[in-house]
């Protein structure tokens, strides 16, 4: 579990931003944002004092938060007569995640808060948690060891004649035996998926998803992941999983066929790991996230293969990489118009993914933490396409 001097550490580099930023202190109301900051994701509000010590306030279960907190004044969440006697009279601007935030919630407090200023620090929280401890990493480490563990057990199970539900229930069961947690936190409004996709014939169906593949599903309501389609022989079978374990996500892709490869798939594949081998080698400090997904777009393109990167003609996705972490879409992103340097110890999924219509989808994905030599991977299992 989280430790007192991540926690400490965590509010401490908070703190100095707001200050920087001429901002009195933080007001984190988002579960996973208090989580971050404190280490419960009870139903709990987070005052974080540009100087002083923090308050966690807390709704629901506070006789669990007690044994949780690392915040040492946690206390029940005060009554809207209360509420403002906790902020000093010199506190004028006070900072809120406006990226996540429903506009009922900020209402709510911006009428207990009455003369303060409500300013977005929602770039200072995200910018903050993408940048990794050694502490965190080591947990992307173990969670990365867990999903390959799984995906090392496919072959297995795999059958022709299966259905897309049926692999996905086999290896979700195993992944959820290993401890995986199963909340896929995503940050992005609009956006959700059950612990991943395990497709092949439905795997090119488009969709609401923001990324390469989606998957047909099993209704309009749920349009995403495997669907009651049928396993075939020479068709790629897309499996696309996270792992989350201890709240850390790592993310990866690997192909499975039965029987042989199209040669224009077995070509996209080929230019995947390209791609991937690139990028990996330049995720380090310094270098701007958009221009490593604009080298990725050229090298497609150069393979002729343009139309069908991250995505259907049509419905492509303008990204290759994103951050992971506490959130599956947490900064950076190495997307057209991110023109952001990237910093040591950023964990970033890269997934240089083919769509081709009447053929299937191909491509593989890792999970990589950036470092002054390159990304070093975090999901340590061969890249190979793996036939039986």
């Amino acid at each position: 579990m989280l430790t007192k001097s991540e926690s400490e550490n965590r509010i401490s580099r908070l703190q100095e931003e707001l200050k920087e930023k001429g901002i009195d202190g933080a007001l984190i109301i988002y579960p996973i944002d208090v989580y971050y900051f404190t280490g419960t994701r009870q139903n709990s509000t987070l005052w974080v004092p540009a100087e002083g010590s923090p308050v966690l306030m807390v709704r629901k279960s506070y006789s669990r938060a007690k044994i949780e907190s690392l915040v040492e004044d946690t206390r029940p969440f005060p009554s809207s007569k209360e509420f403002p006697a906790i902020f000093p009279d010199g506190v004028a601007r006070v900072g809120m995640t406006f990226d996540i935030i429903p506009v009922q919630q900020y209402n709510y407090y911006a009428k207990m808060l009455p003369g303060r200023e409500l300013v977005d620090i929602s770039a200072i929280n995200r910018e903050i948690r993408s940048v990794k401890s050694e502490w965190e990493l080591e947990q992307l480490r173990q969670g990365g060891s867990n999903l390959c563990d799984i995906f090392r057990q496919v072959p297995e199970f795999l059958r022709e004649g299966m259905r897309e539900l049926d692999l996905a229930a086999e290896f979700e069961a195993r992944l959820r035996r290993a401890g995986n947690e199963g909340y896929i936190r995503m940050r992005a409004f609009n956006q959700e998926l059950f612990m991943g996709l395990a497709v092949s014939a439905s795997a090119g169906d488009p969709g609401f998803f923001d990324g390469a593949v989606t998957g047909r599903g099993l209704s309009s309501a749920s349009p995403q992941g495997a669907s009651r389609e049928l396993i075939s022989r020479d068709v790629p079978v897309f499996l696309d999983y996270t792992g989350v374990f201890n709240g850390y996500i790592t993310d990866m892709t690997r192909i499975f066929v039965i029987g042989k490869l199209d040669p224009e798939l077995q070509h996209a594949f080929d230019t995947a790991l390209k791609i991937q081998d690139a990028l990996v080698s330049e995720l380090k400090p310094g270098v701007i996230c958009e221009d490593l997904f604009l080298k990725s777009l050229a090298m497609a393109e150069e393979a002729g293969l343009g139309k069908h990167y991250m995505g259907a003609p049509g419905e492509n996705a303008r990204f290759v990489g994103h951050g992971v972490g506490l959130e599956l879409d947490e900064f950076p992103v190495l997307a057209q118009g991110f023109k952001v340097p990237l910093v040591a110890g950023q964990t970033i999924a890269i997934e240089p993914k083919f769509v081709i219509p009447g053929k299937g989808v191909i491509g593989i994905e890792n999970t990589f933490a950036v470092s002054a030599s390159g990304g070093v991977k975090l999901t340590p299992l061969d890249d190979s396409i793996t036939y039986l």
